[in-house]
């Protein structure tokens, strides 16, 4: 679904599952009568005043005039700044249809973590937590990983594990609710392969989920090495200010061939991360096989 419409959602998660339990929002206003009567009814009393007062102008009388018009002033204004109670009700129904309206417009296309049962949560969890470290890794942001194809295969993924594990839920339930009655022999020998199914189909999402994690485990080799070639590299960058300190101050040479020797640990490195990166592009292979 559209980004907009899922931020929408998952602001509102617990409207949400009011709606999924079948609550409809109002959708015909209704007028705020006595807001309504009470503004009218102060700025009907303003607009008289007001005309009383210009009949005491024209009749010199100042003194009433001033304290007519100035009532009249007071009244008119508290009546424009007087915060319309009604508003803020108006501003909640409005958000209220908007995210109806979203929710029934995506219907299907979108799974609530409130809807899984606690196994299927905890596998939810590990999936979201694999993809979470592959997109947020330094080797993915430089481009170092096939980022195109992690931008669409990792949310297909994800979305079909939360779609599953949903399915999953809901079968799971209503099959632990049939047998909790207690069954007969007839029934529970229907009831055996079923649930032998559920536990297949839970093994099958397990399996996606740990292919996720192998990918996210190489993923994390690879940052390892990549963060650690940086520090060398930028160890090796200071090596000539380092030779120059141990001749200047006549400290012991020996020194040099052990700073020397950074070179070759970030070469060796360079091929950790080659070998890394290379290690996760095939685990991705075989996630998306």
């Amino acid at each position: 679904m559209p980004d907009d419409a899922a931020a929408l959602l998952r602001e509102h998660r617990k409207l949400l599952l009011r709606i999924q339990a079948g609550w409809v929002p109002e959708h015909r206003r209704r007028l705020p009568m006595a807001g309504l009567v009470v503004r009218g009814a102060a700025t009907a009393t303003a607009l008289i005043a007001s005309v009383y007062g210009l009949a005491l102008f024209v009749a010199e009388r100042y003194t009433p005039f001033v304290v007519i018009m100035t009532g009249a002033a007071l009244l008119i204004v508290s009546v424009l700044l007087r915060p319309r109670p009604d508003a803020e009700v108006e501003r909640r129904h409005a958000l209220e249809r908007e995210v109806y309206e979203a929710a029934r417009r995506h219907e299907g296309r979108y799974v609530l973590r409130e809807r899984l049962d606690e196994p299927a949560r905890v596998l939810m969890g590990r999936a979201q937590a694999a993809i979470e470290q592959v997109v947020d890794s330094s080797v993915n942001a430089e481009g170092l990983l096939d980022d195109v194809r992690n931008g669409v295969m990792l949310p297909a993924q994800e979305w079909e594990i939360a779609r599953l594990l949903a399915k999953l839920s809901e079968l799971r339930a209503e099959h632990q609710e049939v047998v909790s009655e207690g069954v007969t022999p007839e029934v529970a020998a229907v009831a055996e392969p079923l649930a032998h199914a559920l536990d297949s189909s839970q093994r099958a999402v397990l399996a996606r989920v740990e292919a996720l994690e192998r990918y996210a485990g190489h993923v994390a080799d690879a940052e390892r090495a990549y963060r650690a070639r940086n520090q060398i590299e930028r160890l090796s960058a200071k090596l000539p200010a380092y030779e120059e300190l141990l001749a200047e101050s006549g400290a012991d040479g020996s020194a040099v061939p052990e700073l020397s020797r950074l070179s070759d640990d970030a070469d060796r490195l360079e091929q950790a991360l080659r070998d890394s990166v290379s290690s996760a592009h095939e685990a991705f292979r075989h996630l998306s096989s």
